[in-house]
Formats: C-alpha cells, sequence, structure tokens
C-alpha cells in the first residue's frame, strides 16, 4: 500500500482552489463532450481516479495506525487525502464523473467507474452521505438496466449498497437470464445472461459476472464497514424468509442467521480475532466485543 500511496502523491497535482487531482486522467472508455462540442477522453481529476486514490489513502492510513506508524510519509498522505478534490454533484442530479460538469457521450455508457466509492469503496452510503447516495441512484437511474457481464454484477452490487434490495434482485435475475450457447456471438446488444453451464454470458464468457452476483448476494444480506454490521439492508421482497451461515465481516467476524417475514430472531457471531462492532438490524443496534474464537448468540 505505501507504495501505491507514494506513486499515487507524486502523479497527483494541486488544482487552482489547492486541491489534489490526477493529471493526466481519464475515465475508462467512456468520452466526455464540452460546451463547445469537443469529444474527448483525457482531462485531469477524473472521478474515478480520486475515488480509488481516497480509497488507498484511507487503508494505509488506518494499517500504518494499526502498525503504531507515524512518520513524515504518513503525514503527508494524511494531508493530501484530507485535500483530495471532493466529489461534484452535477446539475443533472447525477455524481459527475469529470471535473466539470460535461456531458457524457454515452450517458447509458456500461462503464460506471465513477461509483467505486458506492462499491467496492466505502466512501458513499446511505447512513452516512445521503445526498451522495442520492447522487449516484440517479446516475444509475440514467444509466439504465440493460448491461452485460461485469457491468451487470457490478451495478447488482450498487443497488445493494444503495439499500434498494428489490432493483438489485431484479438485475439478478437478469444476470441469470437463459442464453444458448450457439454461435457465442459478441453481440453485447444481447443483454447478456447465463449459459446452461452456469457460465456469465458477457459474450463470449466472463467470469467476474460470475464472481460480481455471487457478491452482490451477500450484500443483499449483509454490510460491513468496519464499526458497523448491516443485517438485511437490502433484503428483497421474494426473500421474505431464509438463512445464510458462515458469512464473513469486516473486523474478522463470521455470521450465521435466519430470518421470517424479513426479521432475524437470534445472530450467531464467531470472532477470527480480537474486535469490537455494532450489529445493525432494522431500528435496532447491538454492540458487541468478542475475544478471538470466541462465539456468541444475539437475540434481537
Amino acid at each position: 500500500m505505501k507504495g501505491a500511496a507514494q506513486f499515487c502523491l507524486a502523479w497527483m497535482v494541486q488544482d487552482s482552489q489547492g486541491n489534489w487531482i490526477t493529471s493526466p486522467s481519464t475515465s475508462p472508455e467512456n468520452l466526455y463532450i464540452t460546451p463547445n462540442g469537443y469529444r474527448g477522453a483525457t482531462l485531469y481529476g477524473a472521478t474515478a481516479d480520486l475515488a480509488m486514490i481516497r480509497e488507498l489513502l484511507r487503508d494505509f492510513i488506518d494499517a500504518s495506525t494499526v502498525l503504531g506508524i507515524n512518520d513524515d510519509f504518513v503525514k503527508k498522505a494524511t494531508e493530501a487525502h484530507q485535500k483530495l478534490h471532493p466529489y461534484q454533484i452535477g446539475k443533472g442530479g447525477h455524481l459527475q464523473e469529470w471535473y466539470y460538469d460535461w456531458r457524457d457521450a454515452d450517458p447509458k455508457h456500461r462503464h460506471q467507474s465513477h461509483l467505486f466509492g458506492l462499491y467496492p469503496g466505502h466512501q458513499i452510503y446511505p447512513p452516512t452521505t445521503p445526498e451522495l447516495a442520492q447522487a449516484s441512484r440517479t446516475t444509475l437511474e440514467i444509466k439504465g438496466d440493460e448491461t452485460t457481464g461485469w457491468s451487470k454484477g457490478w451495478r447488482i452490487n450498487l443497488w445493494a449498497r444503495l439499500w434498494e434490495g428489490n432493483r438489485a434482485y431484479k438485475m439478478y435475475r437478469e444476470l441469470l437470464r437463459y442464453v444458448d450457447p450457439g454461435g457465442l456471438n459478441t453481440n453485447y446488444a444481447g443483454g447478456g445472461g447465463t449459459y446452461p453451464n452456469l457460465f456469465d454470458a458477457h459474450p463470449p464468457f466472463q467470469i467476474d459476472g460470475n464472481f460480481g452476483g455471487a457478491a452482490a448476494v451477500i450484500e443483499m444480506l449483509m454490510q460491513s464497514t468496519g464499526d458497523k454490521i448491516y443485517l438485511l439492508p437490502a433484503l428483497p421482497d421474494v426473500w421474505e424468509n431464509g438463512s445464510v451461515k458462515g458469512i464473513c465481516a469486516r473486523g474478522g467476524f463470521e455470521l450465521s442467521f435466519e430470518w421470517k417475514n424479513k426479521t432475524i430472531a437470534k445472530t450467531t457471531v464467531y470472532a477470527r480475532s480480537n474486535g469490537r462492532t455494532t450489529l445493525v438490524h432494522g431500528n435496532k443496534q447491538k454492540t458487541i466485543a468478542l475475544r478471538k474464537g470466541q462465539r456468541i448468540t444475539v437475540n434481537w
């Protein structure tokens, strides 16, 4: 992480406001259109770059704290993290993909790299950053649901992080839509889906769709932020009853629970290391502290 952080700090420059941005920069495969009609791909300070750097620096700073390191570079990384160019919400209510509020050449482009801070990052979350969460929701609405493979898997996770369980489930069902393997045409307009052997049909095949879809199921049932574990945050209506065993949360916790009528009666938590966290289920919260190897049952 330190090497990556050193690279990013060497790459960035300060803008006219004194905020750190990347230069040069881009947003994968998408193009922007400036007010005078110019179509381009390179610029400075694209949101995707800064979202990934923001996550990296936060992780590096946290790791340094755990290791008891507070040298000059940690201080430099901390100062840069605090002065990164902030997220911007465009006049359309969307999360800006570019440094300026420029139009996308393809508003429904399957890439959504500027939403990295929502998922897999931990910078945007409905309880803590509601305005940015709403801007992310608007961005996804503009893009629509017709996409394939890795992009479909990612969008299911994004909707789950927005606590939109029914929308996530709708796209999950689309990810599992039957696709005849005959011909294996690389036609992205086909909408993707799954072959009879359960391989993802982002033509001709893409394991990211399989892995992304599996990850999304966990995100619908449990999300963890480091200090909190949310249970059933994006449960679809059709999963009214169910159970899950052995899913891992941040902080070294392993959870098992079952639910009926969308309500959990008890949760079993096993600690793989010493730790403290707060379980959240609906409007209820339970703070627990466990020693390594300890297993407890929390009644709701």
